[in-house]
Order: C-alpha cells, then structure tokens, then sequence
C-alpha cells in the first residue's frame, strides 16, 4: 500500500552493515531466522536476528548487493548488533562492517522515478536488480516500495536523495507506509522484548522453518510447533497523545501490550503494537507484562492489516 504523495529519499534513521566474504552467506544462515540461499538467488530477504533465548534483537532486510551482503536495519541497533555479530565470526572467513561512510540508504515509493533515473525496477515480487554499484530490492512480496542502496554521490546524481530539508518527512511517510503494510520492526526501546511470531514475522515469510539450525531457533520451532502464540502484533489508531515506541498500552477491550511504531496522522497516530491475541490473557511468556497492567486504559481502533493472521478461537 502506498502513501498518497509519500516523499521519498534517504532514510538516515536507517544503518548499513555490509558482510563480505567466502563465508557470509554460511555465518548468516547460522544467525538469521530465514534461509540466506534466498540471497545467493539474488532475491532479497527479510529476517529476524535472535537471542539463543528466542527473543528478537533486530530485524533486517537485506540485499545481495555486488560488494557483500548489506543488511538494513535501525541506525540505533547498528553498533551493538556489529560487535554482537562479530563475536561469533571465530574462524568463519567473513568480514561484518559497517557500510555507512561507502553507501546509503533510500526509500522509493513507487517505480516510475526508478525507471526515470535509468534503473531497472526488479521484474518479480521477491526481485533484486544491480546497475554501476546502485542496488534495488522491492522491500516485500507485491509491496510497489523499493530499497535503494549505493553510494551518496550516485544517489544524488540520480535525483534518489531526496533533499536532507525532507529527511523527517521521509522518515514519517517510510514509517508510515511499514505500519501499513503490517512491516516489523524493533528499536532500542523493543529489542529483546518479542520471539519473532509475535512480531508476524512467520506470516511475512521472515523465517524459514526448514532451514536447519540458527540462533534461537529451538525457541522459535518450539512456538509454532505449539501453537502458543499468545501475542501478536496488531495495527491500530490512537488518539493523540504523547506516544513512544515501546511504552506499553492497556486498551479498553482488556488486550494490553507494547507500540512498536508510530507515526502522526494528523487525526492521531497510526501505531504498531504487540498485543494480546485475547483479552485478560499473560502479556509475557508465561507472566503477565507489569508495566502494561498498570498503564492508563486507551480507547484505541483496531485497523486492518494486508495479511490473514491465524488468531485463537
């Protein structure tokens, strides 16, 4: 779904790490929830970086760009998943950087400035297209949005910076536009909070459960096998109010959880949330969420989300 009139540009809330190597594709497939031959086919992937304990650090989406594997991920998460990361190279021919100071960033909504900057638009859903070192991947399957990494200058050149005046209206209408599409994402606030079917991530194709071992996996398997998938993550409308990412909800149909994301709408917010699938259920694992059952009641709307979720009876 697009945004009417959504600007696109540079998305600097946004980092770059860059994997390279013989042993990329194989040290990813061990740390990731999806299946990094997705990449190897040249299509871009979304995933889940977890604890062993299951619990999500980091979302990514990343591209099989010509330099090495960039994964997109918040800016704010980047240093601490880096030196995450890199404690689990030992003897794994890879290298894990991070790609800020050689490439950026963009968010395109739509084909046609694509194609107007002499760029071939990927043909298929899952699709990746790379010309002179500028790489563009459909952020998902049937999504008419489009990453768009390479260097600054090229970027620019190509009339797909964006002008940095607009950096916080891009922002807003990507966030915007991932709220919309029902997109995950955790931040500081939110990270190590949700296992990965919490945020919908086993309903968006960002994880495989055929793929064989990964960190967290044992959790995650153990989750779906079960079917206690006690919360998921909801889109909603809220009043307007002082909202944060990660403050925790208690709406006025009993459901309690935790905003993800946000954006003004001019009539409020349009939110992400991880909720209970049911009212007066636990908010965590096994124990209920203090902070969500002691916060204010908020009289939120329930909005539609692109995809079927399977919720309990």
């Amino acid at each position: 779904m697009i945004t009417m009139n959504a600007a696109s540009g540079r998305l600097p809330h946004f980092g770059l790490l860059r994997f390279s190597g013989p042993d990329a594709l194989s040290f990813l497939q061990g740390q990731l929830s999806n299946d990094t031959r997705q990449l190897a086919a040249g299509s871009p992937l979304l995933a889940a970086y977890s604890s062993p304990q299951g619990r999500v650090l980091a979302v990514m989406h990343l591209l099989p760009h010509s330099t090495g594997i960039i994964a997109i991920l918040p800016r704010e998460l980047l240093l601490p998943m880096l030196q995450r990361l890199r404690k689990f190279v030992l003897r794994a021919k890879v290298q894990i950087e991070d790609a800020g100071e050689i490439l950026s960033v963009a968010g395109q909504h739509g084909a046609q400035a694509l194609g107007s900057a002499g760029i071939v638009v990927p043909d298929s859903d899952a699709g990746y297209s790379e010309q002179d070192g500028v790489g563009v991947g459909r952020v998902g399957p049937r999504s008419n949005r489009y990453w768009v990494i390479g260097a600054t200058a090229q970027l620019a050149e190509r009339g797909l910076a964006g002008e940095m005046l607009d950096a916080q209206r891009v922002e807003h209408d990507w966030r915007l536009a991932d709220i919309r599409a029902g997109l995950p994402q955790v931040y500081a606030p939110t990270s190590e909070l949700f296992v990965a079917q919490m945020l919908n991530l086993d309903l968006i194709d960002g994880i495989s459960f055929s793929k064989g071992c990964f960190t967290g996996q044992e959790i995650i398997a153990r989750t779906q096998h079960l079917g206690r998938i006690k919360r998921r993550l909801f889109r909603l409308h809220l009043p307007p109010g002082d909202w944060r990412i990660g403050q925790a909800l208690h709406l006025t149909d009993g459901r309690a959880g935790r905003l993800t994301e946000l954006a003004g709408t001019g009539e409020g917010f349009e939110s992400l949330a991880v909720l209970n699938t049911a009212a007066g259920t636990a908010a965590g694992a096994g124990a209920a969420d203090p902070e969500s059952a002691a916060s204010a009641t908020v009289a939120a709307c329930e909005l539609p989300l692109p995809y079927e979720q399977a919720l309990p009876a």
